[in-house]
């Protein structure tokens, strides 16, 4: 396949005012947030002594607006998958293109592991803390081997599971979502369709008329992003405030150097060592990284990821539509490597438990293995616990962290979609795929501009 498959370029567009484009309106809702949420800080709890109308106000915008993007969720990695894999078929190199990309999710996961761990080891931040060991709790979510193994096993056709908790009284039932389960699934759908052959060319291209209106859905939720942005923020800064940040002040420090070694020195070597312009990429993931870093969903993000790296950088849309909807579901440099490594030197070093050569070897295997397991949802809860448990460090020292996550979720979130649209432009490049000229162009779409949704 030659890479005049990539659709073609778009009519030139006069550029919109500044104010006018989603990255001007997210900046300016994160101001907004930071304001609204000093302000509710500082109101204090109300006579009752529960949090003041602000910050009620500030939290349910924030969670209304996850809770959209989550409930898109299933139904997205679902139609995402079985029409890349039927995508696969159009390739002459699919077998070849599949592999590349696994190689270069874990090549760049194994980077930032090492890199998580020098600084661990460098900055040492679980010694230089202010936090109580009073704050130590175990998180109500664990991961291990074995439930990572057995949450590979689907409990239903869409991975979905009840629970009910009884509070004075009064029993609720509530429906969540095992992604890795509904990875799974559609993975079997779609080469169960493939295999089925003619037949299934019904199924196919229901799914691909599903997958477009699903992406529309979502199109419009990202429009609400500077809203929810507001939220999100300022609820984290009414509820947490600054003091918990400045008591994991170099834990928190840590954690942003990492990310920022990644982004912004690891990616640009590996782009400039394949005779990539590192300045053309940034230009065009910008979108997809910024809605990254204020949604802190992988998935949430998956539909522009895929078009920056269609329509911006150049990767066919055959090659793409499978690519990054697998990497926005196993791709986390940011919450599976550099994260949990940082994360357990912390632990490590707070209760004076000292690591050995093999303890480290241990990290590298859990972030480059397991980096399924966060899901591609918001927080690295289940990472953490899974690699503390191989460790057999306590898992209260969970609770130490947990406060300044929602801080330290936007950063690796930005890097772990960075990444996602980063390997398939590398693999396209090297199997000689990649529509330079588009890449070179260095465009960047505004995800406020209704441009359409990939073709499936």
């Amino acid at each position: 396949m030659s890479p005049t498959t990539v659709s073609a370029a778009r009519p030139a567009r006069a550029p919109k005012p500044f104010y006018r484009t989603f990255g001007f309106q997210v900046l300016a809702a994160m101001v907004i947030g930071l304001i609204l949420g000093f302000i509710a800080r500082n109101m204090g709890p109300d006579a009752a002594g529960n949090a003041n109308w602000l910050t009620q106000t500030l939290s349910t915008i924030g969670s209304s607006f996850v809770s959209l993007l989550r409930a898109l969720v299933p139904v997205l990695v679902f139609t995402a998958i079985v029409a890349s894999i039927a995508n696969l078929r159009e390739l002459n190199n699919a077998a070849k293109l599949v592999w590349q990309t696994l190689l270069w999710f874990a090549i760049t996961a194994l980077i930032a592991v090492a890199i998580g761990i020098a600084l661990g080891l460098i900055i040492q931040p679980g010694l230089n803390t202010a936090v109580a060991e009073t704050a130590a709790k175990a998180p109500s979510s664990t991961g291990s081997w074995l439930d990572f193994l057995k949450g590979l096993i689907p409990s239903n056709i869409m991975g979905l599971t009840a629970s009910t908790r009884v509070t004075d009284g009064s029993a609720t039932t509530s429906l969540s979502f095992n992604v890795l389960q509904i990875l799974v699934v559609s993975i079997a759908v779609g080469v169960a369709a493939l295999r089925v052959g003619p037949a299934a060319d019904p199924f196919l291209a229901f799914n691909r008329s599903f997958l477009k209106v699903v992406h529309k859905i979502l199109w419009w939720v990202i429009r609400l992003t500077p809203i929810g942005t507001i939220g999100l923020l300022g609820n984290a800064v009414a509820v947490y405030g600054w003091d918990a940040l400045a008591q994991l002040g170099w834990f928190s420090a840590a954690i942003y150097i990492g990310l920022a070694l990644v982004l912004f020195v690891v990616y640009p070597i590996l782009l400039q060592a394949h005779g990539l312009n590192p300045i053309r990429y940034f230009q065009s993931a910008w979108p997809a990284i910024q809605l990254a870093f204020v949604s802190r969903s992988s998935i949430g993000t998956l539909p522009l990821t895929e078009r920056v790296t269609e329509q911006n950088l150049g990767v066919p849309r055959e090659y793409a539509a499978f690519a990054v909807p697998l990497g926005a579901t196993t791709k986390m440099d940011g919450c599976a490597a550099i994260y949990p490594a940082i994360a357990a030197i912390f632990v490590a070093q707070f209760y004076g438990v000292p690591l050995e050569f093999h303890h480290y070897l241990l990290i590298v295997f859990v972030s480059v293995i397991g980096s399924a397991a966060t899901a591609g949802l918001t927080g690295a809860v289940v990472m953490l616990t899974l690699t503390l448990s191989t460790l057999g460090l306590p898992l209260e020292g969970v609770g130490l962290l947990l406060a300044v996550d929602p801080i330290l979720d936007m950063g690796r979130t930005a890097v772990n979609v960075a990444g996602q649209a980063l390997i398939p432009t590398i693999v396209a490049k090297r199997e000689g795929i990649l529509n330079q000229d588009v890449y070179d162009r260095g465009e960047s779409i505004d995800a406020l501009d209704e441009v359409g949704v990939p073709a499936q």
